[in-house]
């Protein structure tokens, strides 16, 4: 270790035993630097590996980090199990049936074995969302870290803060405002479908008898229905997964916009963004789809935004040692 590390350690070391304000604690992509610096490269690592064996890691861990930070903020809440006084946000209508829960343990194990104690759970979700991104094709971006881990869930409020997969953007642009997210935020975010897979559950109400009607969601193509239809008929199997993305189902690129301006978003909070009659999302959606150095630059913004969103820092909260449950 260099003088220079030295000496920012010990002054971390003293300002918590201190009681520094939390209110001075920053995100910085250099928090780690002295306390676990191959922390990067242990989470690459652990997610390269996985995603040989699993194409979907990196979409199922940035759905954990978007439904983390929409609950209580950026606080690694939706990694706990039920227990003596939590109430556990897996169980929230909106995260039945996620995945990526044993991604997180995978790589809280690499790096409690390199720097035990030391990197948070939340911060996990951050550094594996951005590496899940770069091993699909997408965009890098340097995650600011620092984060702590809560002590506590919210079931309720991931229950109500969480887009469903079957929300109008009238309800969508209050959910994402209320976080301190923008429509480009909303966009841009909504991105992360471009990769992944959802269960037929999540939208095969569009596809027989949409808000009641009797009739399929007319913002569907004909042709892309036929095909949803055929994967997810009435009373089949509603666990059945379908591409988010029909053209480039696996990899982090500006198609999922193209889909949206032919009719062929998977989800209503999809298709909703480009369908919504005067919305101002819809030149986002067209710009996006025509340039995507754009949408990736966007991309990179909001993620970090996201990240930002009511952080646990300085004395606040613990790092968790085991991710399912508190020390």
């Amino acid at each position: 270790m260099s003088f220079l590390r030295f000496i920012l350690a010990i002054f971390f070391l003293v300002s918590i035993n201190f009681g520094v304000s939390n209110a001075h604690y920053k995100l910085t992509p250099t928090f780690y630097d002295c306390t676990c610096p191959n922390v990067i490269h242990i989470v690459r690592d652990v997610m390269e590996q996985i995603q040989r064996r699993d194409v979907r890691a990196g979409a199922k861990i940035i759905r954990l980090h978007f439904h983390d930070c929409f609950v209580n903020g950026c606080d690694g809440s939706i990694l706990l199990n039920n227990a003596t006084g939590i109430i556990s946000e897996k169980d929230a209508n909106p995260n039945v049936g996620a995945g990526g829960f044993d991604i997180v343990d995978e790589i809280k194990t690499a790096l409690e074995n390199e720097c035990p104690g030391v990197v948070s759970c939340a911060d996990i979700l951050a550094l594996a969302s951005e590496i899940g991104v770069v091993l699909a094709g997408g965009p890098s971006w340097q995650v600011p870290l620092g984060r702590r881990d809560s002590l506590t869930a919210n079931r309720s409020g991931a229950n109500s803060d969480i887009p469903s997969p079957t929300e109008t953007l009238a309800v969508m642009i209050p959910q994402f405002t209320r976080k301190g997210m923008d429509l480009t935020d909303l966009v841009a975010l909504s991105g992360a479908h471009t990769f992944g897979r959802a269960r037929c559950r999540t939208f095969n109400q569009r596809l027989f008898n949409f808000s009641g009607s009797g009739r399929p969601d007319p913002t569907i193509d004909s042709n892309y229905l036929k095909t949803l239809q055929r994967l997810c008929p009435q009373g089949g199997n509603g666990g059945t997964f379908a591409n988010l993305d029909k053209s480039t189902p696996d990899e982090f690129d500006n198609y999922y916009f193209t889909n949206l301006k032919n009719h062929q978003g998977l989800l209503q909070t999809d298709q909703e963004l480009f369908s919504t009659s005067g919305s101002s999302t819809i030149s986002i959606v067209t710009n996006y789809a025509n340039n995507q150095h754009k949408f990736f630059d966007d991309f990179v913004c909001s993620m970090i935004k996201l990240g930002n969103i009511s952080p646990l820092t300085g004395t606040n909260g613990e790092i968790r040692k085991d991710c399912k449950r508190i020390n």
